[in-house]
Parts: C-alpha cells; structure tokens; sequence
C-alpha cells in the first residue's frame, strides 16, 4: 500500500527558509514522477513543483521559480521541497503525491496516492 509522510513544516517568518521532505513506502519509489500541492485556506489545491522518476526534469509553478526546488534521492524513497525567501502567501498545508508513472502530469487527479501533508506557516 503506498504510504507518504511528510515533515518539515512549521512556523517561519517572511524571507525565511524550510525544507520539506516526504519518506515515501509501499512502492517502487524509482518508478514515479512526484509532486508537491499546496492547498491554502479558501484555495483549491495548487500543484508547486514536480519532478520525473529519475529526476532529469521539473517543473515549477511561477510562483515559486527561483524560490523552491524540488529533489529526490531514490536510494531514500524520499522527496524533498527546499523553499527559500519564503512570503506569507506560501502559507499553506503542503502535501506530496506519486505521479501515474515516470512523467510529470500537472493534474491533481493525475496523482492517486497522497500524503496528509505538513503545514507551513509563514508570518511575521
């Protein structure tokens, strides 16, 4: 059964910094692309960044270019999301999700396992 757990949330101040990471089980974790949503107050779930099987590409939305950078280490099954100069419209609850298969799909329900998520906090 696959099984996501993430970590790493909390509360920061704006400019700050936090990575995430998520220990991912119950499957082949070198097999699937895997992606980070977000999902703040009131806002539906927003994809962040997405990374392949073997993570030779990625994709960020806008927002966060040049702010967040998603990785993988597939001898640890795990994910990460290292987030820089963060602002208080990154407050959110951040979940991470396996992909269909190898490649990136920017379609939540393209993502059929996820994590209950950790939440960040970012505020003055």
């Amino acid at each position: 059964q696959d099984r996501l757990v993430e970590s790493g949330g909390g509360l920061v101040q704006p400019g700050g910094s936090l990575r995430l990471s998520c220990a991912a089980s119950g499957f082949n974790f070198d097999l699937y692309s895997m992606g980070w949503f977000r999902r703040a107050p009131g806002k539906a779930s927003e994809l962040v960044a997405a990374i392949t099987s073997n993570a030779d590409n990625s994709y960020y939305t806008d927002s966060v270019k040049g702010r967040f950078a998603i990785a993988r280490d597939n001898d640890l099954n795990t994910l990460y999301l290292e987030m820089k100069d963060l602002e208080p419209e990154n407050t959110a609850l951040y979940s991470c999700a396996k992909g269909q298969g190898p490649l990136i799909s920017l379609a939540p329900h393209r993502y059929p396992a996820w994590g209950q998520g950790t939440q960040v906090t970012v505020t003055s």
